[in-house]
């Protein structure tokens, strides 16, 4: 009975915060990234040479620079999207209520062709959808500066966090575990967010390309739909693929221009999502299917878009923390993909 009423009392802390816990995940989920970034930068960087001709001076130079390029890196994203890409976005909602007429008129024609009546009212709103999701973004947009303010103090506490650690517990056994859990998670969700973010920019760029050569509209909006929808884990691909195929298929004079898109996207997420994502990814995560689409569905409907996007980072926490549990490894167990989880650390 407790464990229910403490459930509940975390799904109404977790609901009624959500204006400031939105921005806080954001804030952490950009500075994970950063730093996943730059640890791959360094790797390219003459760190080992010049670590021992200047011990002192050179491995901070370097980690500095590594950020400050990882930064610079996201930071040029945001500004081709803000020039580019919004623009076009806000022209492509302009036109909604015209798509939403050619999609009613292409359902009822199948619907009569098939001998049934088709539902007006049945159809979803398209203008009432597109404005849910341009409110998320917009109440992300207007909490930025207290974003950015986070992802500065995180910077600026990253070096005394493992000191703080050591300090946090009285036992070293205690001590030990809490570091293991911390360091599990945070080699892990570098990993993840690093190739993630690779395999969606690769799969977002060769589509921006794919769009262009068939002449589809709109190229960069569906290009950067592509980018973010990745990160959503199966849902995410398929809304990549169904929208641009749908604004294909009401805006083409013939069947040509929905099979081109729908083939190339297709083939994209086969060749990225299916065979690149996984090799690479390997075993990063281990968390099964299952697990991640009710943990989808769950933090969607509590969060939305945004509780969609970070839903398998929360699964990983989860599914870490619970592992070096007695009481609580069961629940890992049932998590994991093959029912192997991370050894427990001794008490």
């Amino acid at each position: 009975m407790n464990g229910i009423i403490i459930f509940l009392g975390l799904i109404i802390i977790l609901w009624f915060g959500r204006s400031i816990l939105i921005p806080l995940l954001v804030a952490i989920f950009l500075w994970y990234l950063i730093n996943a970034i730059a640890a791959y930068y360094r790797k390219l960087m003459p760190f080992n040479y010049c670590k021992k001709v200047c011990p002192r001076f050179w491995p901070e130079f370097f980690s500095i620079l590594s950020i400050l390029l990882s930064a610079f890196s996201l930071a040029f994203l945001f500004y081709t999207f803000a020039t580019q890409i919004n623009p076009m976005f806000s022209e492509l909602v302009a036109r909604i209520p015209e798509i939403q007429t050619k999609l009613i008129d292409i359902s009822t024609y199948t619907f009569n062709s098939l001998g049934l009546k088709f539902d007006i009212d049945m159809f979803p709103n398209l203008t009432d959808i597109v404005k849910s999701v341009g409110a998320s973004a917009a109440n992300i947009a207007t909490s930025l500066g207290m974003i950015l303010i986070y992802i500065l103090f995180l910077f600026v506490e990253q070096s005394t966090f493992h000191e703080k650690m050591n300090n946090l517990f009285e036992t070293k056994s205690k001590t030990k575990k809490f570091g293991y859990i911390v360091e599990s998670f945070d080699k892990n969700m570098k990993k993840y967010l690093f190739i993630k973010t690779f395999i969606s920019g690769a799969t977002g760029i060769c589509a921006y390309i794919w769009f262009h050569i068939i002449g589809l509209e709109f190229a960069g909006v569906w290009a950067f739909l592509v980018f973010i929808m990745n990160y959503i884990p199966t849902i995410g691909s398929i809304v990549a693929c169904a929208l641009p195929i749908l604004y294909a298929l009401i805006s083409g004079d013939s069947v040509n221009l929905p099979i081109l898109t729908a083939c190339g996207l297709i083939s994209l997420e086969i060749i990225f999502g299916n065979i690149l994502d996984p090799k690479l990814m390997g075993k990063t995560l281990n968390l099964s299917t299952l697990a991640i689409l009710i943990n989808l569905v769950f933090w969607g409907l509590l969060w939305g878009i945004a509780g969609m996007f970070f839903s398998v980072p929360i699964l990983a926490a989860i599914f870490i923390i619970t592992a070096q549990f007695d009481s609580t490894r069961w629940i890992a167990v049932l998590l994991s993909a093959d029912g192997q989880i991370p050894d427990k650390t001794e008490d």
